[in-house]
Formats: structure tokens, C-alpha cells, sequence
């Protein structure tokens, strides 16, 4: 699996001092891995004064790692949280799948498929998939609040 998670475009000219630090961890491919997403979230968040985001990022890296949890992949997923600008914040999960992810219209008799019609409403259609060779990078973008960008 490539573990590398590729560079947003965006960013590549910027001085490294004008963007804060990301942060990108290592778990297993378990359901218990989102707990640890979302507290590394969580923690990166505060570090950038962006509270306002918390609740929405933590459901959105909670679905993510869930979904990769769910591949059978069996060695480790990569997350990770960046701010490719000072209006963004995006949020990354690397997997060893190479299916991606289907958003699926879930009617009120299903007891799953809602996660990413959850990401794609909270992300505002800005979220998609990169596939690699031996996986994908899955994206969600959130909008950063102009007053605190």
C-alpha cells in the first residue's frame, strides 16, 4: 500500500511557516480506530482555533475510518488532517482497497448507507477518491468560517 498521501496542489507554493502543521497517523483497520481519528482531529482543531468544526469533522473522519474498517484490508489505514489553505481543512483516509466509495440513496427501512450522504452534506459536495495502484485516498474538504480563516 502507498502510504503516502499525495500533496494538495494547492498548497505547493506556499512558505511552509504560513501553514500549520498536519497531522497523519497510522491505525488498524478497526472499528476502534475512529475514536482515535476523531481525537486526533479533535486535537488539531483546537491547535488551529477551528472549535466551530469540530462536530462536523469528527463525523466525517469517524464515517471515513469506519468505512475503511470495513474493507478486510489487513495491515493499517493512514488519516490524516491538513489545511491545504487558510479556508480549508481537509481531511484524509488511505486505505488498501481499490473500491471506492458509493454514495447510496439509504430509504428510512435501511439500517446503513447514510455515512456518505452525511460527508457529501457536510463537506458540500466537496469530498472524492484518488486511486492508487494498491488503494485510495479518500478526501473531505470542510470550509473554513471566513472570520476565522
Amino acid at each position: 500500500m502507498n502510504t503516502t498521501l499525495e500533496r494538495p496542489r494547492e498548497a505547493e507554493g506556499a512558505p511552509s511557516a504560513t501553514r500549520p502543521a498536519p497531522a497523519t497517523m497510522r491505525l488498524p483497520y478497526a472499528f476502534r480506530s475512529a475514536r482515535a481519528a476523531r481525537l486526533m482531529v479533535n486535537a488539531k482543531l483546537i491547535e488551529w482555533g477551528l472549535e466551530a468544526l469540530i462536530d462536523d469533522a469528527e463525523l466525517i473522519i469517524s464515517e471515513l475510518v469506519s468505512n475503511a474498517a470495513k474493507t478486510g484490508c489487513r495491515t493499517y489505514m493512514i488519516v490524516a488532517i491538513r489545511r491545504p489553505t487558510a479556508g480549508v481543512v481537509r481531511l484524509l483516509v488511505s486505505d488498501g482497497s481499490a473500491s471506492p466509495p458509493v454514495r447510496i440513496e439509504a430509504g428510512p427501512s435501511h439500517e446503513s448507507g447514510r455515512g456518505l450522504a452525511l460527508v457529501h452534506h457536510l463537506t458540500k459536495a466537496k469530498w472524492g477518491v484518488r486511486l492508487w495502484p494498491h488503494g485510495k485516498v479518500i478526501h473531505a474538504d470542510l470550509g473554513v468560517p471566513s472570520e476565522l480563516a
